[in-house]
């Protein structure tokens, strides 16, 4: 069963924000509105508005070699990476192009990266892109692992973020609280819904929703 979805536009018109109001817990806390990307995600001509977006905020002296795709965001991540190309970006690959790669995790949720893909971060400037950051606990592992390969953090981007800095790293996003301004997060057991009895609507996840 589909959710009844609204949609919020940038000023141009090229982005949308496709949200729906209610009771939803997510891996890591329970929220009031429920945020599709799936075809900013999956349909092209939306992940290459959602690029274009994103590189609008970056300079052309921001160092980026890799781009570290979380939540199934390898579309907009190769259209990012067309943009950053394009727009004579540097990077310091010898083959002066960008590596599009996607985590892999351990059963205890730690982010691996095979001795194959160790290389496009270790010694490279990594851009890690979310579909949306909310709690900030995704992108925190994402940069502690990073770190931990030896690669260096070159920025953080999504679609839609609720905070600004994440580890001392300012996010860069098309849309925030202030598109969204009664948008809450609550941790599980904190939950004011769940207190005053509100069922939960759907579970989501990177992947979408399955409704309860």
């Amino acid at each position: 069963m589909q959710m009844n979805m609204v949609k919020i536009p940038t000023k141009d018109g090229r982005v949308f924000l496709r949200i729906a109001k209610g009771h939803f817990a997510t891996n890591h806390s329970h929220t009031n509105y429920y945020i599709d990307v799936t075809t900013q995600k999956t349909r092209l001509s939306e992940a290459k508005a959602v690029a274009k977006e994103l590189v609008s905020h970056y300079r052309t002296t921001t160092i980026v070699d890799t781009v570290l795709c979380l939540d199934g965001t390898q579309v907009i991540g190769t259209c990012l990476a067309n943009e950053l190309t394009k727009d004579g970006f540097v990077n310091m690959n010898a083959h002066q192009t960008i590596y599009i790669v996607t985590p892999e995790y351990t059963s205890g949720s730690q982010i691996l990266f095979r001795d194959n893909i160790a290389p496009m971060i270790t010694g490279k400037h990594v851009l890690i892109l979310a579909a949306s950051i909310s709690t900030g606990y995704s992108v925190k592992s994402a940069i502690e692992a990073v770190k931990y390969y030896g690669g260096q953090v070159a920025g953080l981007s999504s679609i839609f973020a609720r905070v600004d800095e994440c580890q001392g790293y300012p996010v860069t996003s098309i849309f925030n609280p202030h598109d969204l301004t009664d948008y809450e997060s609550y941790d599980a057991y904190a939950c004011p819904y769940c207190k005053a009895g509100q069922k939960i609507d759907a579970l989501v996840n990177s992947f979408g929703y399955s409704r309860l």
